[in-house]
């Protein structure tokens, strides 16, 4: 008789089935095992873990919704201060006056100057140092306290700030200077001061002066200036320069940029890389330096125009006495470097800057 071999299948299964749940207990053990080994030992130093810590809140800090991260704010960056916030009731009432003057300043020595008639031409100060001269990168007087005295290489000596400050009242509001022991000069460079207070001694905070623009690698134009102006300016300070007055009023709405009653041409913004700049990051109404309307060579061109208009002339004979020194677009001679009065009035500047740089380096 055949022998059954069911038992012998059953035999056969139960062993496969106990090899099996070996073989799991045994892998369960080793990954247990590995497991135990990674947490017990592989885990890294405290200083490692720390380092890794700051490098990823470093990377994930702030995210915008879009994904990058934000920049933290530059604490080098200038904001001016309040007269209101200082404390000594004297000192408050100077530097609010001082403000004024600078605000005003054409209300008190304009053409119907209330303290002076006809010391200066109608224009504020602040037409060129906006807002009071406390507008990021609007010329303001963010450094003035922290870098005067200086020298000047234009009149060739040491100045004060009473000194600049007369400076601006003969050229930018083309008038007689001011007598530094007066009132209202003490207010201006108490205001002046103040704004720049805190600026560490010899620094130019972020934002501070005039922006730099980049140069062009071809003349300014004022033909094309003269679309950009119809454009983007003619409305405010009109189709003949000569700026917007309301009727009665001791003070331009709308300064002139040339003729009688606007700055001379010893003025900082007749060389065309100031006046490119100011205007490239300040203008027309509703520009700021981070959000320009014009584009660079619109700056330039439009420069270009405006300083081509006529204006009141300024003996300016004594200036950079170590030639030198004039700058790559001051337009009148003699120069050091070869080049033109009118390439030093229109550019393209580059190779006038490099030809200055090598004069200098051989100093």
């Amino acid at each position: 008789m055949a022998k059954d071999p069911k038992p012998e299948q059953d035999a056969a299964l139960r062993a496969a089935l106990g090899h099996l749940l070996n073989l799991t207990g045994f892998l369960t053990l080793s990954i247990a095992a590995l497991l135990a080994y990674v947490v017990l030992f592989t885990q890294p130093k405290p200083w490692m873990s720390a380092w890794w810590a700051r490098i990823t809140a470093t990377e994930t800090e702030n995210p915008t919704p879009d994904g990058p991260p934000t920049e933290t704010p530059n604490p080098a960056i200038w904001t001016a201060p309040s007269v209101d916030g200082e404390s000594d009731a004297a000192k408050r009432k100077q530097l609010r006056y001082g403000k004024d003057l600078i605000a005003h300043t054409s209300k008190y020595f304009g053409p119907a100057g209330t303290i002076e008639k006809n010391r200066t031409n109608g224009l504020n100060c602040q037409n060129c140092h906006l807002d009071a001269g406390t507008t990021y990168f609007g010329n303001n007087y963010a450094a003035v306290a922290a870098t005067y005295p200086k020298f000047r290489a234009r009149s060739g000596g040491i100045e004060n700030v009473y000194k600049r400050v007369n400076d601006c009242i003969e050229r930018s509001l083309n008038g007689r200077a001011l007598d530094t022991a007066s009132e209202e000069m003490q207010a201006m460079v108490a205001y002046i001061q103040y704004v720049g207070r805190g600026v560490p001694k010899g620094k130019a905070p972020e934002g501070s002066g005039i922006k730099k623009l980049p140069l062009l690698n071809r003349p300014a134009d004022p033909n094309r200036g003269k679309i950009v102006y119809e454009a983007q300016c003619q409305s405010c300070h009109q189709a003949d320069g000569r700026g917007l007055i309301a009727q009665g009023a001791a003070e331009f709405t709308y300064p002139p940029l040339w003729g009688a009653l606007s700055y001379n041409d010893g003025a900082g913004l007749y060389r065309l890389s100031n006046f490119a700049g100011y205007v490239k990051y300040n203008m027309p109404q509703g520009a700021r330096h981070d959000a320009p309307i014009l584009t660079d060579e619109e700056a330039w061109d439009v420069a270009a125009y405006v300083n081509s208009q006529p204006r009141p002339k300024k003996d300016i004979r004594a200036d950079w006495p170590d030639i030198s020194s004039k700058p790559f677009d001051h337009p009148f001679g003699p120069f050091a470097d070869g080049f033109s009065a009118k390439q030093h009035k229109f550019g393209p500047f580059g190779p006038i800057k490099a030809k200055l740089a090598a004069l200098n380096a051989q100093k």
